[in-house]
C-alpha cells in the first residue's frame, strides 16, 4: 500500500460506524443507562408523569431511566434546551409539559436568541393531557369563582398567584382567565409547580393554576379549593367544579399535557423501539393505577397522534402568549 493510498484508509475509518446497519444499533439499544431529563422542581405534572414511566421503561427495556429534575430559566427551558443539546442516541430522552413550544416564542418576544426551537425535538408519546385548574386555600373567602372575579375587580393587581415562571404552563393558564375575566392578577413565578404549590399552601401566593394530580391530595386534606376548571369538560377527579366555559368565560382552554420527547435527529430504529416501549408502559397496570391514585388519567397518545396534537396546542398556546405580551 503506498503513502496515497494508507492517508485514504485512515481518513475513511471515522466513517466506518456510520455505516453500521441502523437495525444492529437498534439491537443493542439500550446498551447503558438512560437520563429522563425533567426540567422542573420534584412535585409538578411533568414530574408525576415522569417517575412511573421510568420505572415502567426500566423493566421494559432492561436498564436504569434516571429522573433528572434540571429546573431553571423559567418554565423548563434550561431542561428543554440541555435534552434538545443532548446527543441524539436515545439515551437522554425529556419529559416535559405544554410550554415547550411557548418559551421560544417568549425568548423572542424579548429579542433574544431562543434557547431551544420545537424542531430540534422528535415527539415519542403523549402520556397526560389534564386541564389547568384554579385553586385556592380552602381557608380564603372565595367560594366560587365569581367571588374571586368580584374580588380581583375591586383590588386590581392585589390578588397573587404563583406559577412555574414567566410564560409557563401555570403562567398563560392564568393570564388566558385573567383577559377573559377582566382582571388585573399579581404575577410572582417560581421555578416549578412544585414550590408554587407549596407557597400556596404557605400563604406566600393566594392563588395557583395548576394539574389535577398536583391539586387533588391537597384537596382531599382540606387545604386547597378549587374553583374552576380550565377544560373544555368537567373531568371526574372533579366532578362538581365547573367549567370557565360554562361560566361564561368561552375563550378559555388550556391543558398541561405531559409528554415524552427525544431529538429530532434520534435513528428511526431507536425511535421506533421507544415508541413500542412506551405503548406497553402506557398499558401498564401499574402506571395505570400510579395516575389514577394522582387523579391524572392517562391520556396516551403515539407519535403521529402526538406530533399533530402537539402542532395544534401550540399554536393556540402561542396566540396566547402573543395576547400576554411582555412581563418580566
Amino acid at each position: 500500500m503506498d503513502r496515497r493510498d494508507l492517508l485514504r484508509a485512515v481518513a475513511a475509518l471515522p466513517l466506518l460506524p456510520t455505516l453500521w446497519p441502523n437495525t444492529a444499533f437498534a439491537q443493542a439499544y439500550p446498551a447503558r443507562n438512560i437520563t429522563l431529563i425533567v426540567p422542573f422542581p420534584a412535585g409538578g405534572q411533568a414530574d408525576l408523569a415522569a417517575r412511573p414511566v421510568a420505572m415502567a421503561l426500566e423493566r421494559i427495556l432492561g436498564k436504569p431511566v434516571i429522573v433528572d429534575n434540571r429546573a431553571g430559566g423559567g418554565g423548563g427551558s434550561v431542561g428543554n434546551a440541555a435534552a434538545a443539546r443532548a446527543e441524539p442516541d436515545g439515551y437522554t430522552l425529556l419529559m416535559t409539559l405544554s410550554s415547550l413550544a411557548v418559551l421560544p416564542e417568549a425568548d423572542r418576544l424579548f429579542e433574544r436568541p431562543a434557547a431551544y426551537e420545537v424542531s430540534q425535538f422528535m415527539p415519542i408519546a403523549r402520556v397526560l393531557a389534564d386541564p389547568t385548574l384554579l385553586a385556592v386555600p380552602a381557608s380564603a373567602p372565595w367560594k366560587t369563582a365569581q367571588d374571586f372575579v368580584e374580588d380581583a375587580k375591586a383590588r386590581p393587581g392585589q390578588i397573587t398567584y404563583g406559577s412555574s415562571g414567566p410564560y409557563g404552563t401555570l403562567h398563560v393558564a392564568m393570564e388566558m382567565f385573567a383577559n377573559s375575566a377582566g382582571i388585573k392578577l399579581l404575577h410572582v413565578p417560581f421555578r416549578g409547580a412544585g414550590p408554587a404549590l407549596t407557597a400556596l399552601l404557605s400563604g406566600t401566593v393566594q392563588a395557583i393554576a395548576a394539574a389535577p394530580g398536583t391539586l387533588k391530595p391537597q384537596v382531599d386534606d382540606g387545604k386547597l379549593r378549587v374553583l374552576g376548571n380550565c377544560g373544555a369538560q368537567r373531568i371526574a377527579s372533579f366532578p362538581d367544579v365547573p367549567t370557565f366555559q360554562e361560566l361564561g368565560y368561552k375563550d378559555v382552554e388550556m391543558y398541561i399535557w405531559a409528554g415524552l420527547f427525544a431529538q429530532r435527529s434520534l435513528p428511526a430504529p431507536v425511535a421506533t423501539r421507544l415508541r413500542e416501549a412506551m405503548g406497553q408502559v402506557m398499558a401498564s397496570p401499574d402506571v395505570l393505577r400510579a395516575f389514577e391514585t394522582s387523579g391524572s388519567l392517562v391520556a396516551y397518545q403515539d407519535a403521529p397522534a402526538f406530533s399533530q396534537f402537539v402542532a395544534d396546542d401550540s399554536t393556540r398556546l402561542i396566540a396566547a402568549v402573543k395576547k400576554i405580551g411582555k412581563v418580566e
